[in-house]
């Protein structure tokens, strides 16, 4: 069938990527340093694509292309964002003899991605939640003892996975006896989108219970 669908050009592109980040179908992937239009059928020709381009190298054209197929596309970010099979609980790890400080690890429980999470697991029932960008805690060498210590901590970086959490944050929330919500970002602009997502989470999830989101500086410092 014959249809808008996008164009990229080569010569144009710088390969910086954010036209993948902003096609939220999938239909674009960065294959040798260039952008890639990867399947005709994920592109739904409304292009959330073309105004990110600093390059100008994306145009609309109208040529034979796959049906838009929505149910394909859903299906494959599914695949993509499936829990990880090996879901379990860790054991506190004991400091080893003559350590230095306080080398106990806090991680609760794998894996910590929240892609990969999944959407129900016996960790999650009363647990104290830690949803954090995952700079958070090469920021502050005590995020484990100051942040992590009692909770199931969760990571993720908005810019770099290219997804909105929110709807799997609900789900995570609805579903589990989440007794508190701690939100740890980073000061900077794109991990607005964490603290948006977990706020969002919470607001359709209607539970009510504690919540608070604390913002660190590069350095490591809380800001109010």
């Amino acid at each position: 069938m014959k249809r808008k669908i996008i164009e990229i050009d080569e010569n144009k592109c710088n390969g910086c990527g954010l036209c993948a980040d902003a096609c939220h179908e999938g239909a674009i992937g960065i294959v040798g340093g260039k952008a890639k239009l990867l399947r005709d059928d994920f592109c739904d020709g409304l292009g959330n694509c073309l105004p990110v381009c600093p390059a100008g190298a994306i145009a609309f054209i109208e040529r034979e292309a796959a049906e838009y197929d929505a149910v394909a596309m859903q299906q494959n970010q599914r695949e993509k964002n499936r829990p990880c099979a090996g879901a379990r609980s860790l054991a506190q790890t004991a400091v080893p003899a003559g350590a230095a400080g306080d080398s106990r690890s806090e991680l609760r429980q794998w894996p910590v991605q929240i892609k990969l999470a999944p959407l129900r697991a016996p960790y999650f029932d009363g647990a104290k939640l830690l949803v954090a960008a995952d700079c958070a805690a090469y920021a502050r060498a005590d995020f484990h003892s100051g942040f992590m210590r009692g909770k199931v901590t969760l990571i993720g970086c908005p810019k770099l996975d290219g997804v909105d959490y929110a709807e799997k944050l609900t789900d995570l929330l609805s579903r589990n006896d989440i007794r508190s919500l701690t939100v740890v970002r980073m000061e900077v602009p794109c991990c607005g989108g964490i603290e948006q997502a977990a706020v969002s989470a919470l607001k359709a999830s209607g539970r009510f219970i504690p919540w608070q989101v604390v913002t660190l500086g590069t350095g490591g410092e809380i800001r109010e």
